[in-house]
């Protein structure tokens, strides 16, 4: 039998979505000695958009300009909100210094202060958030100032139609048009991937092709817009040479998921945390979780196919951050819903035939989407009675309970948000109650 490598780490994250992402960098500022664990992260699916706050609420389908003001009338009207266990200056704090981290990993995003910024979706339509890639930030400024604009897509590349977008935002926008064009190097009948496209642009020879292509039919635009394929690693080169080519401002559009600005944040994140000292363990799954008598933790790593335990974590304490159901944070069987690892009490409708609402698109949403764990202020799980279930176990990101984050736009917002109330929370229990060392 095969030996089993044992580690032991001060707080280990259990997800690697933006919640789980956010905590690794939170607690690594913070020098804390961290492990994090996960398979598929949620960030692939990302637009890049960073939305803290945009709709409440959600039955009305009010939108707001200023997410700050969103949210204090979210927390005086549902006080059970992850967001009202933080307060604003938190928030703010969250929100500044990931913006920051941001700029160091190279993926530096725009804000206008205390205020959302209208942007352009795969579809053409326009929704509100707060933080937006620089590579997409000249299509927010066009789309306010009306600038002509011309939106580009490629011959071979599904889902994404600059004849759909312009025509959805022509009536507001009279100075955009579309253009269909060859990829360089590629036939008009060739399947094109955003992937693919984005690693060619990275090739300068591939970029000067793209510009001559374009420029007979620039005209008048002063702006150009492009499915988001402008490099995986070098996005700005990328971007600003083809500016420098064509003489306008150049900005991307998502495309539908998985997405290259996903991509680019899961790679970008992973390789500055990882060379902060976070010890990442890819593609593996916690396949179960135990309490030892002194109060710490040992989680058995493995692969859930096959139940094999291929590493054991002994550490301190536990951040949540696995997500609901995507993730596997939460399970929903055929009678409720359960949190699968530590058997903690789930906050949901008491009856499965509540889950959903009879009209799918009701503009209350659904039941479901409300399910999740209860938490203190302190960020731990709680159980019926409203006490922390474990002194050291915490939870971060959309398994919490109280919060319909698809539908009040606020995901990125109470992603980052609450992994920094959790890593604060286990900063200062572990000053107040240090726990000793796990030695195997």
């Amino acid at each position: 039998m095969t030996d089993i490598n044992k580690i032991y780490s001060e707080l280990t994250i259990i997800g690697t979505g933006m919640a789980g992402m956010a905590a690794a960098y939170f607690a690594s500022k913070n020098k804390i000695e961290t492990t994090q664990i996960g398979i598929n992260s949620g960030i692939i699916y990302s637009s890049g958009f960073f939305d803290l706050m945009g709709v409440h609420p959600i039955e009305d389908r009010k939108t707001w300009e200023n997410p700050w003001q969103a949210i204090d009338k979210l927390v005086s009207d549902i006080p059970d909100h992850p967001y009202a266990r933080l307060g604003r200056s938190n928030i703010e704090s969250a929100m500044d210094q990931f913006m920051e981290f941001m700029n160091e990993a190279e993926r530096p995003y725009m804000v206008r202060k205390n205020q959302n910024t209208k942007v352009i979706t795969p579809v053409g339509t326009v929704k509100s958030t707060y933080g937006v890639p620089r590579s997409m930030w000249a299509g927010a400024v066009a789309l306010k100032e009306k600038h002509p604009c011309l939106i580009v897509d490629f011959w071979g590349l599904k889902a994404f139609s600059a004849k759909q977008i312009t025509d959805m935002l022509m009536p507001r926008w009279p100075g955009i048009r579309p253009l269909r064009i060859s990829f360089p190097a590629v036939g008009p009948s060739s399947d094109l991937y955003p992937e693919q496209m984005a690693r060619s642009l990275e090739i300068e020879a591939n970029r000067i092709q793209l510009a001559e292509a374009i420029r007979p039919d620039l005209g008048d635009a002063a702006a150009l817009g492009l499915p988001a394929i402008l490099g995986i690693y070098k996005p700005r080169q990328v971007r600003e040479h083809l500016e420098e080519l064509l003489g306008v401002d150049i900005f991307e559009i998502p495309t539908i998921p998985p997405s290259l600005p996903g991509l680019r944040l899961k790679e970008a994140i992973e390789a500055k945390i990882t060379g902060r000292g976070v010890r990442l363990l890819s593609q593996k799954r916690v396949l179960s979780a135990a309490q030892n008598t002194d109060g710490t933790f040992e989680l058995s790593i493995g692969d859930r196919a096959t139940s094999e335990i291929q590493q054991i974590i002994g550490c301190n304490a536990v951040i949540l951050a696995g997500g609901r159901f995507l993730g596997m944070g939460l399970h929903a069987g055929r009678k409720k819903i359960r949190e699968p690892l530590f058997d903690l009490p789930v906050f949901q409708p008491e009856d499965r035939a509540l889950w959903h609402q009879t009209n799918f698109f009701d503009p209350r949403g659904h039941q479901i989407s409300q399910a999740g764990l209860e938490i203190d202020d302190s960020f731990r799980p709680t159980d019926l009675a409203g006490k922390p279930v474990y002194d050291n176990l915490f939870a971060a990101g959309s398994i919490l309970a109280h919060q319909d984050w698809m539908r009040q736009k606020c995901g990125a917002g109470l992603s980052i948000a609450t992994a920094y109330g959790a890593v604060k929370a286990f900063k200062k229990l572990n000053i107040e109650h240090p726990t000793s060392n796990i030695e195997f």
